[in-house]
This record gives C-alpha cells, sequence and structure tokens, in this order.
C-alpha cells in the first residue's frame, strides 16, 4: 500500500515536471510571445532618432526617413538578441535596461554638443575637446538643460527607459529565445540593412555620403545617428578610400572657359608679364623610394596639379612683420563705420575680399587648423592635436621662422584648453606660445571671456621692437554667452550697443566683440607711433560662425543670426559666410584691392605665401592664392562647393548656376565635384601620413 502510493506520487511528480517543461518549452520556443519583444527595440531606436531630428533638424520628415527606419530595425534586432539570451528573466531585464539607457545616453550627449556648437561632432571631435568644453563649463551646462528647454529633450530621452522599468514584467517578458526565434530575428536584421543599405546605394545623393564622400554631418543628416556613428567607427578603424580620380575637365580648361565668359573683376589689374610658377624642384622618383602606397598615392596626385603663377602683387608684403588672428566668433556683420571704426579701417583700405567663407567643420579648434594649416580638418577636433608631432613646414610661423622672425603664438584663455600647450608650441613661432597659466595672466584679468584689449596691449610691448617679428592670436572675447550675467565682454561694452535696433542677443554678440575692436585701435595706434604700419601685415579671420546666438542652430531656424546677417539662413554657405581682413598701412595711400571671387579660410596661406614671397609649391597647398589666376574654388566638409559659375549643394546632388546668364561648360559639375573630392582626400592624407616630413623631413 505504501509502496504503491510512492510509486503513484513519483509517475504524479514526472507528469508534472514534463508539464512544466513542456510549458517551458512552449514559452521559449513561440515565436509569437517573441514578436513584441522583438519589436521593441526597433521602436524605442526609432522614436530616438527621430525625436533626435525634431530637435536638430527641426523636422523628423527629412529624405533618409525610410532609411532610418530600416537601419533602426536592423539595430533593434541585435538589442533583442543581447536581451533574450539566458534563461532567467532577471538578467535579460538587466540586459534589456542598460541597452535602452545607454543608447539614449548616446542620444543625449550628442544632443547638448550639438545644441552648443550647432554641428554634429565626431567622436574624435569629442574626444578632442567638445567634450572638455562640456565638462569645463558647467554654467554652458546649465544654459543648455534650463533656460533653453534641453531638460525636456532629455527628458523624452529617457522615457522609454523609466517606461521599461515600470511595465517590462507585464507587456514584455523577458524570455530566452532559441534558435528558430534568433534565426528569424536576425534575418529580420540582415534584410533590414540591406533594404537599408540597397535605398542609399541606389541613390546619387546618398551613394556617395555613404561611401566614397562620407563625412560625419552629411551621414548623420541622412542616415541617422546611430548609422553616422557606425560608419565613423568603421573609417576610423579602416581608412578612407585614397584613390584619386581625374577629372573630365582640367583645371586649365575651366580657366580658359571662365575666360571666354569675360572678366568679372574689373579692378583686377592686368600684366603682360609672364611670371613663374609658384613650385619647388621636387624629384618625387626619389621620393617615391622605400615608402608607403598611401604616400606613393599622395605624390602621384601632386603631381598631376597645375601650380598658380606668381603675379604682380609677388613679394608685396615681403621683409614686412605679420600679426595673424583668428577672432573667436566673429563675423562680418561685426563691422561698422561707427561702431567699429578701426575694423572698417582694416577692412576696407587693404585687400577687400567681398566673398569670403569660414567653414565650420570642427568648432575652434577646426577653424584655427583651417587657418593655420591651409587644410580642412578631416579628423575632426582631432586634427589639430595629430599635428603635435608633425612637420608643419608650410604654417607662416614655420615659413617666416626659417626667414629669420621672431614669432610667437598668444591666446587669453587657459594655455592647456584643447592642448594648446602642446599643439601652438609646435607651428613653427621661434619664442612657441603664451596662454592663460603660462604667463598671460600677467596681462589678462581672470574673467570669462577674457579680454582681446588687454591680451593685445599687454603682449604687444613683448615683441614690438623684435623686427621682423610674427605673432599669432587666437582670441576669445567674442565666444557665446552673450548676456551681460554670463558675458563679461557684453557686460563691459553694453552702453555702447544698448541703443541698436537689435534684440538683446544680438546686441550682447555685437558688444562682446567690441573688445577686440578694442584692441586692434591700441594695436594700430602703437604701430603708428611706432612707425611701423607701413611694415606690418594684419591678417584677420573668424574661427566659425556665431553659433552661440541661437539655441538651436539648425538652417531655417537661426533667427538670431538671421537677424544679425539681415536675411533668413538657409544654407551652409549663408552660414559660413565672413569677412577675411588684410591689411598693411603700406597699402592705404592706393584703392583698395578687390577680390570678388569666393574666397575661404584654406586660401589666407597660399594667398600670405605669395605675398611674402616666401619659397613655396602651390600644388601642395589645397586653397588657392586668391591674387592669382587660379579659377576660385571653395568647399567644405559636407562636399558643398562654389567657384565663379555658382554653386553645389551635395546634399541636394544640384548645382545652381551664379546667374541665369551663366554657361555650364559640359562636365563641369562633374569635374568640380572630382576635384573638391580630391583635394579632401589629399587633406586628409596630409595629416594622416604627417606628408611633409615625407617631402621635406
Amino acid at each position: 500500500m505504501i509502496k504503491s502510493k510512492k510509486k503513484t506520487m513519483f509517475i504524479s511528480d514526472l507528469t508534472s515536471n514534463k508539464e512544466i517543461i513542456i510549458s517551458r518549452t512552449s514559452n521559449t520556443g513561440s515565436i509569437p510571445k517573441h514578436l513584441k519583444y522583438m519589436l521593441l527595440f526597433p521602436i524605442i531606436l526609432f522614436y530616438f532618432e527621430i525625436i533626435f531630428r525634431i530637435f536638430t533638424a527641426g523636422t523628423p520628415f527629412a529624405p533618409g526617413f525610410f532609411v532610418m527606419l530600416f537601419f533602426s530595425i536592423a539595430y533593434g534586432q541585435i538589442g533583442y538578441l543581447l536581451s533574450s539570451l539566458f534563461e532567467k528573466k532577471k538578467i535579460n531585464r538587466i540586459i534589456a535596461s542598460c541597452f535602452i539607457f545607454f543608447t539614449g545616453f548616446i542620444y543625449i550627449i550628442y544632443f547638448l554638443i550639438y545644441k552648443q556648437f550647432k554641428l554634429f561632432y565626431d567622436l574624435k571631435t569629442i574626444i578632442g575637446g567638445a567634450g572638455g568644453v562640456i565638462t569645463t563649463y558647467f554654467s554652458e551646462i546649465i544654459r543648455l538643460l534650463f533656460p533653453q528647454g534641453g531638460i525636456f529633450v532629455i527628458l523624452l530621452f529617457l522615457l522609454p527607459f523609466f517606461l521599461y522599468l515600470v511595465f517590462n514584467k507585464r507587456t514584455v517578458p523577458a524570455l530566452q529565445s532559441q534558435a528558430r526565434v534568433r534565426i528569424l530575428s536576425g534575418s529580420i536584421s540582415i534584410v533590414s540593412y540591406l533594404i537599408a543599405v540597397i535605398i542609399v546605394l541606389t541613390s546619387s545623393i546618398y551613394g556617395p555620403v555613404y561611401r566614397a564622400q562620407y563625412n560625419f554631418q552629411s551621414a548623420v543628416n541622412n542616415f541617422g545617428l546611430i548609422t553616422g556613428i557606425r560608419l565613423d567607427i568603421q573609417n576610423n578603424m579602416f581608412g578612407q578610400d585614397i584613390t584619386f580620380e581625374q577629372p573630365e575637365i582640367s583645371i586649365d580648361i575651366i580657366e580658359e572657359i571662365k575666360e571666354t565668359q569675360g572678366p568679372e573683376n574689373t579692378d583686377t589689374p592686368t600684366n603682360p608679364l609672364v611670371y613663374e610658377d609658384n613650385i619647388i624642384n621636387l624629384d618625387f622618383n626619389k621620393l617615391n623610394q622605400n615608402t608607403s602606397d598611401q604616400i606613393k598615392a599622395l605624390n602621384a596626385y601632386v603631381q598631376t596639379l597645375t601650380p598658380s603663377k606668381q603675379n604682380q602683387y609677388t613679394g608685396l608684403f615681403k621683409g614686412k612683420n605679420l600679426i595673424m588672428i583668428t577672432a573667436e566668433a566673429f563675423s562680418a556683420e561685426v563691422i561698422d563705420p561707427v561702431l567699429t571704426p578701426t575694423l572698417y579701417r582694416l577692412a576696407t583700405k587693404g585687400i577687400n575680399f567681398t566673398d569670403y567663407y569660414q567653414p565650420a567643420s570642427a568648432g575652434t579648434t577646426g577653424g584655427e587648423y583651417q587657418n593655420i594649416f591651409g587644410m580642412l580638418p578631416t579628423d575632426g577636433g582631432k586634427s589639430f592635436k595629430n599635428t603635435a608631432d608633425h612637420l608643419n613646414y608650410y604654417t607662416m610661423g614655420s615659413q617666416l621662422n626659417r626667414l629669420g622672425y621672431y614669432g610667437k603664438a598668444f591666446h587669453n584663455n587657459s594655455y592647456t584648453y584643447y592642448d594648446r600647450n602642446i599643439t601652438h608650441n609646435n607651428i613653427g613661432y621661434s619664442d612657441g606660445f603664451m596662454g592663460y597659466g603660462n604667463g598671460m595672466e600677467q596681462y589678462v584679468k581672470n574673467y570669462w571671456p577674457q579680454s582681446d584689449y588687454e591680451m593685445i596691449s599687454g603682449t604687444l610691448p613683448t615683441y614690438i621692437d623684435k623686427q621682423p617679428f610674427n605673432v599669432y592670436y587666437m582670441t576669445v572675447s567674442g565666444h557665446s554667452g552673450y548676456s551681460r550675467s554670463g558675458n563679461s565682454m557684453t557686460n563691459r561694452h553694453w552702453d555702447r550697443v544698448k541703443d541698436l535696433p537689435y534684440s538683446d542677443t544680438v546686441k550682447g554678440y555685437l558688444a562682446a566683440n567690441l573688445d577686440l575692436e578694442d584692441g586692434l585701435t591700441y594695436l594700430v595706434d602703437e604701430l603708428e607711433k611706432k612707425g611701423i604700419a607701413d611694415n606690418t601685415v594684419i591678417c584677420l579671420s573668424t574661427d566659425h560662425f556665431p553659433y552661440g546666438l541661437d539655441t538651436d542652430g539648425t538652417l531655417n531656424n537661426m533667427p538670431y543670426l538671421s537677424e544679425l546677417y539681415g536675411s533668413n539662413v538657409t544654407d551652409y554657405f549663408q552660414r559660413d559666410h565672413s569677412c577675411l581682413i588684410l591689411w598693411s598701412g603700406c597699402l592705404e595711400e592706393n584703392d583698395p584691392i578687390v577680390v570678388d571671387s569666393p574666397t575661404f579660410s584654406l586660401d589666407i596661406l597660399p594667398t600670405l605665401s605669395n605675398l611674402f614671397g616666401t619659397e613655396f609649391d602651390s600644388r601642395l597647398m589645397p586653397g588657392r592664392d586668391a591674387l592669382s589666376d587660379t579659377p576660385a574654388l571653395v568647399f567644405n566638409t559636407n562636399y558643398d562647393w562654389k567657384t565663379d559659375f555658382g554653386t553645389y549643394y551635395a546634399s541636394k546632388n544640384k548645382f545652381i548656376p551664379k546667374n541665369e546668364n551663366t554657361v555650364i561648360p559640359e562636365g563641369y559639375v562633374s569635374s568640380i565635384k572630382t576635384i573638391v573630392s580630391n583635394k579632401i582626400k589629399y587633406c586628409a592624407g596630409v595629416l594622416d601620413t604627417d606628408y611633409f616630413r615625407y617631402i621635406f623631413g
């Protein structure tokens, strides 16, 4: 009786266990029970992309909407697979929670950086300095979060995480998936990914951005943040294509075509003399020995280029002093004959560049890089840092140093910021670099932002008697934000702008720039008192457009920048237009030299090199001597470009002629696209290989 009872209980237990096992197998193997969990992560990722796009681009319905959708489905399945690996639901829920939280956190970081800098910064730029800005200036973070509404957007990014914590047990069972469910999830991921890639590669707009003409800004705009980051990591690990292509029409033929349509700059004097090329004798056969394929590709590309010619302005500034200035967030609209008479004098009585641009590529350090090296910062915010151990042969610091000039670089903010204590001691200035913390504090008071006037007036006596001198200033007074309480320069000069017909934000910006005006007034006065104004050259360009004016900074949504400019800002060229000042006292006795063809910051270096009569090879500089007969070409890292014939917008794959009478030669647009692509590849190659060390080292 007892034995029979035990046997009955044993059989009952086996039956019960079998039912449990069957039930468990049924739960884990049933595809329908997993579907809502498989949909969870794609929905969350797509939600993140939509929110990110709304608060950076202003609308979710951009051309890449469906590309972003299919990429979100593909990546979302990865989240599902990671969070369905274990038998214990608790572990799966922890993995899912972490995946949702850290993904949202990535969007928050990129949103805050965009809100501050009005650009999508790649990983190298964030590591190279943008992150430092966010962590250094706590008041800036508070400004981003509260007065500008950033906290609301952050909560939107955190919302899926909080909802998952509350409802995951009831609505999303964290089941362990079986082989057939994983195969289904993986198949969905692969198919979605392939659909997205097919859409991209068959598009004349998306295809170049995804591959040969990749840049982070365009990738995020077209494909979403996660795909932009993936492509960024992919290109950093494996590199980008360095194959240089031959344009359909050569640059010489393009110039001949331009001449047949008649000269547009009637103020530029002509000279029947035959000028020599700005070129040096380079033995490329010897340079190609025992070197890498990348160096050989760069050498081969350089040999295909036509050098610029010397001209009537060659050596005009030979032996003169040089003061180069990168002015923080400066714009052409600061210049006014009444409000800023010295800036107005310098801009109108020297060499006048009426169509000048400073592409915003990587914030302040990117703008500095363009001005000093004459190259686009193809490594983002890390570009300048990467030059710390390079042979920076063609900076004006190095070129004039080889001619025996005294040289020094100055900055009125922290001398270690952006690692300037390392980089700026390697750009050719004989006496190195001084910033706040290694000498500048004896001239500049410690408030934010520091005074440009105090920097210039304090440092001028240290070099004015060391002629010929060659100095560089990176200013900071024009830095955002522009409230009286948050900007000491705005508060200092408020009374000079308070009655202007602008909003308080724009008036605050103009007030902050008045400290630069005062510094330049002092500088010019002292040069004239010393009797060396005619023997001194001042070259001033900005680092980037004044992105601190607006909270969002998306095209078509820049009310304060548009107010400053006097028209709505709808594209990058409108946003990045600026002013280049190139002045010497010796120019004032004659009519201004006018350059009305498009120019940009990469043209500064070859133009100065020709004016100072230094020995340089123009083929090694992607910009052009703006006073030469080389055709104008302005371009940015988005592969947009502008010439005397018109403007090309890569995001639309659209070329707009300069006017209705402009005749566009057959093959012209495709040829300039190739030339621009080659120049950007060259900028990347020079930076990646320390190219000038191979040439001159």
